[in-house]
Formats: C-alpha cells, structure tokens, sequence
C-alpha cells in the first residue's frame, strides 16, 4: 500500500512591537528593554488598576496604517478597539485591550518566489507583561511590567503557505518592509518581532481547509520557524497515517532538542468572549491622514531593486544584496550618481563589489569608495606590454574578423575585444584594449 501524500496548510500571526515613545494606552515610556529595573516604566493604566482610562496612542495608529498601505491593504477609516478575554499573569486587567471586528487594515497580499500570500488583516493591541520564571526551587516566579501595554501590531495572513520555506521568505520580506517604514527594530532575537505559525496537513488533491491547526507560538527567528514547521509536518504525516487527526493546540520550538513541545490546548475566537471597549471611543480616519501618510512611505525594497535595473543596468540578485537595509541602500544610490556623471559603467562597479574583488572597509565618503574602486580598478587592469602582446595574439589567430574591420565591420572589432578579454582573463582596461587594436591594426 503507497504512502498518502500530504499537503502543507500554513498561515503566518507576527507580532511587531512599534517603536513609540510611549506606550499603547498611557503615557509610559516604551523601552522595556532599556529599563534599568523591573516595573520601572508603569503606571495604573498599563497595570490595570480600576477607573485608569485608556487613551489610544496616535503614533502606533498611524505605524500600523503605514503599513497596510504599504502592503497595498484596505483601510477601515472607521475602526475600533475590544476586548479579548483571558485569565493569565501577564495580563492584569483580566483582558487585553485589540481589534477584532474593525481592524484597521484588511485584505491585499505579498508575493513570493511561491506565489501571493493574501493577508487577512493587520490590527493593533497593547503587548502583555514579562514573566520571570524562577530557576531555582524555593525561589519566586516574577512579573515585569515593563512590556504590559507597550503597542504591539499583529498582522494574520489566509493559510496561504505551502512550505517552510516559503513561511521564511515572507517573514523576511515583511521584515524588510518593517524597516524600511522605520515603524519598529524587527529584533526577532530581543522578542520585538514575534513569529507564530498555524500548521495543519491536508491529503493531496483536497481543496477544504483541515479541521484542525496546531499553532507553533513565539518563534524568535525565521530559521527556527522553517525548522518547526518542518518538525511539524513530519509529525502530523506520522499522526494521520495511522488514523489520527492531530490536536488542535499551541506548540512551542525547542531547538536544542529540534522538536515541538506541547504549551496548552488550543482556544477558538468564542473562548475570548470579544467586545468592543466602552472606555473607547470609535476611531475615525480622515481621508487627508490616509493620504498624508500614503505620501510618506519611502521606495521600498523591490521598487528601488526594480528602478536600479532600469536606470543602472544592476542584476537583481546584486540590487537585492545591496538594498537590505535602507540606509545602506541610500549611500549605494548617492554613490550611483557619481559614478554614473563620471561615465563609469554602475553595474560593473556593483558586480565588482557584490562578488567582494572590491572591498571598501577603510573608506567611508562616496569620494573616498569612489576614489579607492578607481585606484584598484587601475591597478588591476593589465599592463599595457600584456595587452600588446595579447592583441597581437588575437589578431594573428584570426584573419577573417581583421579582414572584416579593416571592410568596415563594427561587430569585427567587437568580437576582436571579446578574444582579447579571454587572452587577459579580465575586461579591466578596456579602453586601452581597443587603443591598442587600433593601433596595430592601422
């Protein structure tokens, strides 16, 4: 009997804490990683004291848009908060104050090399507190406030996802976006970008969504979630083979052991008792906001990789490299121009610096790496007694191209310096190359 084959179903949660100055709903510093003690940053709005009223922050409104538009989502010019349930340590209001009904971004998708994964949503909340768990017996488990009520954004997309590598590109691609907006650190190792992954199997040729997820909870990198997810389908094909459906429950990634260990069962959306939050008013989003905000996003990654190509003649995988990071992506244009008013050729210039034949670690002006890739582009190039002897060479071995140029043949000369640069082993000096055949073939 031939094994079934299963398919991947995978939808991606990721959680971005927003770099504000305060916090979601106080005035409280947000820099829970800079505080200098536990519980230094609070105050009786983000520690749930009774009558705090909480004021929704305008900066993390406005980071949160940023981004839909970004991504090309719709906006909900008329959105709300609520509140979500639960009974845990870090949240001491008993609820956490999000969106459910009226997030305010919806719908779009982002492409991968897989094809689009559509997005669902993209809301806002307040994040929970730290809990610092005791190491020793007879010691104290402890509660940091620090992080209770920091913003915290949530963007789910549709169960879209069909390999782990696929999950991986589109959170590194969303995280690229991230920071390029400048909205958050994206620090996936110090938790303020979270990755959470719902995973369930399907057989091969089905069309139906499986009636059962396991959430893969708090992974801190994209290498440990491709590895979960992977861990993930494994055991599941092992579950189903022999007749079992998987539980629905949350899992966490352990990556010394490489396995998924069971957290808790997994709640469904009527398990949090949702309603909209009395202490807060409807948010409304004016049409001049949308736009003034829709006007400040900056030429993102792909765009900028797509008009390198266009304007400079730069491969997409060396644009790719070099605009990971905007700023960085910023100091390769300015030097572009320069290079491009000097007449020297800005694909080359990158080809010689993606493959690292060129390395700039000393210099740090565009002048300066423009002035040291000019220097050893000059001092690599060959000698001209061995660009002498090599077009001789060229033209003695091949009389009919000679006889063609000297017919008035442009493409003879062409084919003559591409000769050249195989006896060279470089297209280095290439001016000084044709000089040369024009001198010898007079």
């Amino acid at each position: 009997m031939s094994e079934q084959k299963y398919n991947l179903v995978c939808g991606l949660e990721i959680h971005v804490e927003l770099n504000t100055r305060s916090k979601m709903f106080c005035g409280c510093k947000n820099d829970p990683f800079e505080a200098l003690a536990p519980n230094s940053f609070v105050c009786p709005v983000c520690l749930g004291m009774p009558g705090a009223l909480p004021v929704p922050n305008k900066q993390a409104i406005e980071s949160t848009v940023r981004l839909g538009l970004a991504l090309g989502c719709s906006i909900n010019r008329h959105s709300r908060f609520d509140r979500k349930h639960y009974r845990y340590p870090d949240l001491p209001k008993g609820y956490q104050i999000t969106q459910y009904e009226l997030p305010f971004c919806y719908g779009s998708s982002l492409q991968t090399s897989e094809g689009p994964v559509r997005l669902r949503r993209i809301h806002l909340e307040e994040d929970t507190a730290k809990l610092l768990h005791a190491k020793n017996k007879g010691e104290e488990s402890r509660i940091d406030f620090n992080r209770g009520g920091v913003p915290l954004m949530e963007l789910v997309t549709e169960p879209d996802i069909v390999s782990s590598a696929q999950a991986k590109e589109f959170g590194k691609k969303l995280r690229n976006i991230i920071l390029y907006l400048g909205i958050s650190d994206a620090d996936l190792e110090r938790g303020n970008m979270r990755l959470e992954a719902s995973v369930s199997l399907r057989k091969e040729g089905e069309t139906a969504l499986p009636s059962y997820k396991v959430e893969l909870k708090n992974i801190n990198s994209f290498g440990f979630m491709e590895k979960a997810i992977q861990f993930e389908i494994k055991r599941q094909t092992a579950l189903l083979e022999h007749g079992e459906q998987p539980a629905q429950e949350t899992r966490g990634w352990h990556e010394q052991t490489g396995e998924t260990v069971l957290q808790r069962s997994k709640e469904n959306a009527e398990d949090y008792r949702y309603f909209p939050d009395p202490d807060i008013p409807l948010i409304e989003l004016s049409e001049e906001l949308i736009s003034k905000l829709k006007a400040d996003i900056p030429e993102l990654q792909s765009a900028k990789v797509e008009r390198w190509k266009k304007e400079y003649g730069i491969e997409e995988r060396y644009g790719t490299l070099l605009s990971e990071e905007r700023t960085e992506a910023d100091m390769w244009e300015a030097l572009f121009i320069v290079l491009k008013k000097d007449g020297i050729s800005v694909a080359d210039f990158v080809k010689d610096v993606s493959n690292k034949k060129t390395l700039f670690t000393a210099v740090s002006s565009v002048a300066d790496i423009r002035a040291h890739y000019l220097a050893k582009k000059s001092a690599d190039a060959p000698s001209p007694e061995k660009i002498a002897e090599a077009v001789a060479l060229v033209i003695s071995e091949n009389a009919k191209a000679v006889a063609d140029y000297k017919a008035g043949s442009e493409k003879a000369i062409m084919f003559l310096l591409g000769q050249a640069f195989k006896k060279l082993q470089t297209k280095l000096g290439a001016d000084l190359i044709k000089e040369e055949f024009l001198k010898q073939l007079i």
